[in-house]
């Protein structure tokens, strides 16, 4: 007895839906995306052997470099935050729109008294103006970066309950005096544990 024959069918997909959500996928990521902003100091960071992803949030960044230090906030709650209570600190009020461009600036080193001219400027002229010229950090007067690192610890556990980590990306060849100073300064602050970014070998 004969077998009956069975007809192919073709084996060809309509892909139109799929590249609809793709195109829609990568618009919507590209509209809701935010540019990061190029580092101010440009830092050469000694080698290491060791291997440990920095975490993308609960974190600062202390950066060190031509005797200058910045700070990165990372998250733009906290840093909305943390703009606040240094602005009860130093008796200074921001608008929305001022706390906005601030929780999307990646590495600021202003003086606090500069920071509203600061956020008045784009990202070019801020990058051509000089007014960057370090986080003060002297002992004797009021200690800037001490209230910064301060008040973004108490924004983290007050927003995501948990104590916020902190590194240091030092320049490999910045003179042992200034990254001593950071140390002592988050000692005086009991954080006694901290990374130090490096370049892995």
């Amino acid at each position: 007895m004969g077998k009956a024959k069975v007809k192919r069918s073709s084996t060809s997909i309509d892909m139109t839906a799929m590249c609809d959500v793709s195109f829609l996928l990568l618009t919507f990521f590209i509209l809701t995306a935010t540019a990061r902003q190029p580092d101010p100091l440009e830092i050469t960071t000694p080698s290491s052997s060791v291997q440990f992803k920095v975490p993308d949030k609960d974190i600062s960044i202390v950066s060190i470099g031509r005797g200058k230090v910045f700070l990165e906030i990372v998250g733009q709650d906290v840093k909305k935050a943390t703009l606040a209570r240094m602005g009860n600190i130093y008796g200074q009020t921001f608008t929305e729109e001022e706390a906005k461009k601030f929780a999307v600036v990646s590495t600021f080193g202003v003086p606090f008294g500069n920071l509203k001219q600061f956020l008045a400027m784009n990202g070019e002229q801020r990058s051509k103006s000089g007014i960057q010229t370090g986080i003060p950090m002297d002992t004797t007067n009021n200690n800037e970066l001490f209230n910064w690192i301060k008040e973004a610890r108490y924004a983290t556990s007050e927003l995501h309950g948990i104590d916020m980590r902190l590194s240091i990306k030092g320049n490999a060849e910045e003179s042992y005096p200034v990254v001593r100073k950071v140390v002592d300064l988050l000692q005086r602050q009991k954080i006694n544990k901290f990374s130090l970014i490096t370049t892995s070998e």
